[in-house]
């Protein structure tokens, strides 16, 4: 397992990994405290959260959407500067997505962690993993963050604990490829306003150079401020 310090490594280390190996896991982004802030309104959150409608979601899995709408628990996490200087590095070039995955438990093989195959974002288009190909798990401790392309064959694994996993994706596409999930309508332009500017911009609410993605003219920011 690809594991770099968070303390010392550059943006420049993790996109060297991620485009060689298709992931990497950095240490100790996230303190104590984040992670037990995390969990807590996590918590609150999958209080009132229904479980997946099909085997995609997982019948057994709670899945919350549109979380910039439900917790300021992320906001930090998801504009950090190393995160931001990989996705520079690695967006601007052949990949069109970026996932990572911050787990908020211990991930193990046990209970589920994140399963890939190693080096499958090389894979000539069509190829699908076969019986010789390996499959690892991504062991990773809480305040951990996995990077990994989406083009990386990945899933998530079967819990066998009994006990619950909790973690977070964020995911990151390529400025001028609609998103998984449409935050512009998602998460309520009034909380929107009071976002990080450059969060803003991931949400949703920017310009791919030169015209794709403006309102009437004008940047979608400025469209949001007048509102």
């Amino acid at each position: 397992m690809a594991t770099l310090p968070g303390a010392t490594c550059t943006a420049q280390d993790v996109a060297q990994r991620l485009t060689s190996d298709g992931y990497v896991i950095v240490s100790g982004l996230m303190s104590d405290r984040e992670i037990e802030a995390a969990r807590a309104d996590l918590g609150r959150i999958l209080a009132a959260t229904p479980t997946g409608r099909n085997e995609f979601e997982g019948f057994d899995t709670q899945r919350v959407y549109a979380l910039f709408a439900k917790t300021r628990t992320f906001d930090r996490l998801a504009v950090h500067p190393l995160l931001l200087g990989v996705l520079d590095q690695v967006l601007g070039h052949y990949p069109v997505v970026v996932n990572t995955m911050w787990p908020l438990d211990e991930f193990t093989e046990e209970n589920g962690a994140t399963r890939y195959v190693p080096g499958s974002h090389r894979w000539e288009p069509g190829r699908q993993p076969g019986a010789g190909d390996p499959v690892l798990a991504a062991a990773m401790p809480p305040g951990s963050v996995m990077f990994y392309l989406g083009s990386l064959w990945h899933g998530g694994g079967a819990n066998r604990t009994g006990r619950p996993r909790l973690g977070v994706i964020l995911e990151y596409a390529a400025a001028w490829l609609r998103p998984q999930e449409n935050h512009c309508l998602a998460v309520p332009r009034d909380i929107v306003r009071n976002l990080p500017e450059r969060l803003q911009e991931l949400l949703g609410y920017n310009i791919y150079p030169p015209f794709v993605g403006y309102v009437d003219g004008s940047h979608p920011r400025k469209v949001l401020r007048a509102e």
